[in-house]
């Protein structure tokens, strides 16, 4: 687990990750003038494209999985064997080139490549993003948001599917998963676990300590969890971008007694992760009432916590079986 830094690497010393873009306007939109495609992008500014992308970077995990998704194979990808080894749920179909680390992609990989256009996320340094508008057209999508974790997640879909004209495709993804939404809570309701008090985390160990990240209720998975019938034990805010918690083996005796604890593994490993490893022995952690209990839940690794449509309809299909099995 000693990866997770580096998987989620917006992440703060506050164990948090948060946003370092710029206001955004009311709404992104796209329309076309002539036989170019002119869009609105998260930092407000005006992207103007020949016609839709076919040569598309990306450099952030998140915008890679919305462009797999919805068909377009991203000729460079930042961090790629870290994509392959956190995202496997939405496999890359193609070789694309690795451009370097996501937080400091290189800037001559990317001109390489002669991309028809950028996808970066406002999590990018914006002199980051500056330099790269000098090699192609760059469109910035919003990474989260507190107050709307689902709708951002669609709102970032639908303005790249407009920007490489597959919006049809966008209209599926949607549509399949509300239709899972849909499916894991009756599935939940008929195993008699509509309201059941649930919590996820995921953690990992620095100078022999672990330190325990929530997934709060405005977070992508809170979210989630809310809508398949689920309520979320975590009773903090998190922070207001990815809605995310910080706290120790400590504060787990918070939680309820009926809890059910959820957590997904660390890269790439399937044996080990903090709370089956580290705190094995841990006396704080087999005294939780949750964890006699059996109520402690190790999902499949490669679904990717911060993801899009199919990283989110995997992560319903291994909750629901965790919950039911």
């Amino acid at each position: 687990m000693r990866r997770l830094l580096l998987a989620a690497a917006a992440a703060t010393a506050a164990l948090t990750l948060t946003a370092c873009g710029t206001t955004e306007p009311a709404a992104d939109d796209a329309q076309k003038s002539g036989d170019s495609l002119v869009l609105t992008d998260a930092q407000g500014k005006k992207v103007t494209l020949d016609g839709p992308a076919e040569r598309v970077v990306g450099t952030e995990w998140n915008v890679v999985e919305h462009l797999v998704s919805l068909g377009v194979d991203p000729v460079g990808v930042a961090d790629v064997e870290g994509y392959n080894t956190w995202d496997t749920v939405v496999p890359l179909e193609n070789d694309p080139k690795d451009i370097g680390v996501r937080g400091e992609p290189s800037m001559d990989g990317i001109a390489s490549l002669k991309p028809d256009l950028i996808v970066a996320t406002t999590d990018l340094q914006p002199s980051a993003v500056k330099q790269l508008r000098e090699v192609a057209p760059v469109l910035t999508v919003r990474s989260a948001d507190a107050s709307g974790q689902i709708d951002r997640m669609t709102r970032n879909l639908d303005l790249i599917a407009e920007a490489t004209g597959t919006t049809d495709k966008a209209d599926t993804l949607k549509a399949d998963f509300e239709a899972k939404i849909a499916e894991g809570k009756k599935a939940l309701d008929e195993a008699g676990l509509g309201g059941a008090s649930f919590a996820f985390a995921d953690g990992y160990v620095t100078s022999n300590q672990v330190s325990v990240r929530p997934f709060t209720s405005r977070s992508l998975i809170g979210e989630v969890n809310e809508k398949v019938g689920l309520e979320n034990a975590w009773k903090m805010k998190g922070d207001e971008a990815y809605g995310l918690g910080a706290t120790d083996v400590e504060g787990l005796t918070k939680l309820g007694d009926d809890v059910h604890f959820a957590h997904i593994g660390s890269d790439g490993d399937e044996a080990s992760t903090p709370f089956t490893d580290e705190l094995a022995d841990n006396a704080v952690w087999k005294s939780l009432p949750f964890v006699k209990a059996g109520n402690v839940h190790r999902l499949p690794d490669g679904i990717w916590m911060f993801g899009g449509t199919e990283s989110m309809e995997a992560y319903i299909d291994a909750l629901v079986e965790a919950l039911t099995k």
